[in-house]
């Protein structure tokens, strides 16, 4: 029993200090390859000792100092240090002489540096956005391979592979671990932002597999973003993005129903909105606004969100607000996806011939030809113009394009009641 409490606590510091402690070590070696193995050396020393020694007053600082060892070790061990080897080897062995466990630790503002580099390497462009998420994940997240692999329902040599081509594809484009330069900024501090996002979107509305939602993904996200915030605070998309996580978070205990059911937007409890949820991500929008960042392609996808959360019933919803909305995003990210959702927000304001007029044009591109929403929404609209075998049709090829058990089911329902209103 003692042991499974160690076991348990072991985790916790984990989760806590493995960011922390990957990015201290990345700073220090200047190779997040290898700053991630030592770290994964302190764990496992921890598992070894810490069952029999008990878990030590400043966890974090034992951490850094056994890998600091270790680091030291596997530098010594190498025939062949170059100058700036020896420098480091120096430079650890001079730390590892403090007697204070604690002096391992670096002041809170370099740790904050630190992490905040951290996010930017494993968020890098040289990578692939699938090596970027798993990255991030196992860097940020402390996640494992093996739980990275079930939350996106992919196999674990599959992730593993994906984590060790980011590290040598790092170490080869031979990325520093320093913040980007100001002419940079915007654009990798993109990368990072959509990163977050990508894994928030796929415990929101999973692609695959047989749970419409991931609650934990989008925990991970949302805690991700909120320290982004507090490394990052004059960065009005940052804020952006936070203010939209938050407010969707809030939706997630309605989103479900008994049996894991999809329960659509405007069909959903609003009593079951997580109100403290709703006032962070507008406090957030608030935050965005005022640093000037009102046009920001987050910010102004979390407003569209606000004006739902503002709504206590969904006919209360100021659709016309969310149309202009929806103009200055497709303005800002001119994108066949937006202008999906924004054919959404005009039936709703203007009628059903409106919206499916958007969504004519969009099929008439062919730019979202392999997209299950969008015969999905033109199902939706010629439902309520009464085209009801058409509307199976669209449902019914949603269906079969959807990778998402929860979502193939709602969508053949829907397809069942359309085809009964014909009789």
């Amino acid at each position: 029993m003692e042991n499974e409490s160690t076991a348990r606590a072991i985790d916790a510091v984990w989760r806590i200090e493995s960011a922390k402690l990957i990015a201290t070590l990345t700073r220090m070696v200047r190779d997040v390859g290898l700053a991630e193995d030592l770290a994964q050396d302190a764990l496992v020393a921890a598992m070894e000792q810490w069952p029999q020694s008990g878990v030590p007053d400043k966890p974090g600082a034992w951490l850094v100092a056994v890998a600091k060892r270790r680091a030291i070790d596997h530098f010594r061990r190498s025939k062949r240090l170059d100058e700036k080897q020896e420098l480091l080897v120096r430079d650890l062995e001079d730390m590892q002489e403090e007697s204070d466990p604690a002096a391992a630790l670096p002041p809170d503002e370099d740790v904050g540096d630190d992490l905040l580099r951290l996010m930017f390497i494993a968020c890098h462009p040289v990578l692939s956005t699938d090596s970027r998420v798993a990255l991030t994940l196992r860097l940020l997240g402390g996640l494992s391979t093996e739980e990275i692999a079930r939350a996106f329902l992919t196999p674990g040599p599959t992730i593993a592979q994906r984590i060790v081509r980011a590290k040598r594809t790092l170490a080869e484009a031979n990325v520093p671990f320093e913040l980007p330069p100001p002419a940079e900024l915007s654009r990798r501090l993109g990368s990072v932002l959509e990163v977050i996002y990508l894994i928030f979107n796929e415990g929101y509305s999973a692609t695959a597999g047989d749970d419409w939602m991931r609650p934990s993904l989008c925990a991970e996200a949302l805690r991700l973003g909120r320290v982004l915030a507090e490394l990052a605070p004059e960065e009005p998309e940052v804020h952006g993005l936070v203010g939209l996580m938050e407010i969707q978070a809030s939706r997630t205990r309605a989103r479900t129903g008994p049996q894991g059911e999809p329960i659509l937007l405007l069909e959903q409890n609003r009593a079951r909105w997580d109100r403290l949820l709703i006032r962070r991500g507008l406090a957030a929008l608030s935050k965005a606004e005022s640093l000037g960042g009102a046009n920001g392609f987050y910010a102004l996808q979390a407003a569209i969100v606000a004006c739902h959360a503002r709504a206590r019933a969904a006919d209360e919803t100021d659709w016309d607000r969310i149309v202009s909305l929806y103009d200055a995003l497709v303005q800002v990210y001119p994108s066949p996806v937006v202008e999906l959702n924004r054919a959404v927000a005009v039936s709703m304001a203007r009628g059903s011939e409106a919206g499916l007029a958007i969504v004519d044009g969009i099929v008439a591109t062919g730019a979202l030809a392999q997209y299950h929403l969008l015969p999905s929404v033109r199902g939706d609209f010629l439902l309520k113009l009464g085209r009801h075998e058409e509307a199976a049709f669209e449902f019914e090829h949603a269906a079969s394009m959807t990778q998402n058990a929860r979502e193939r089911e709602m969508m053949l329902k829907r397809a069942d009641e359309a085809r009964r209103n014909l009789n």
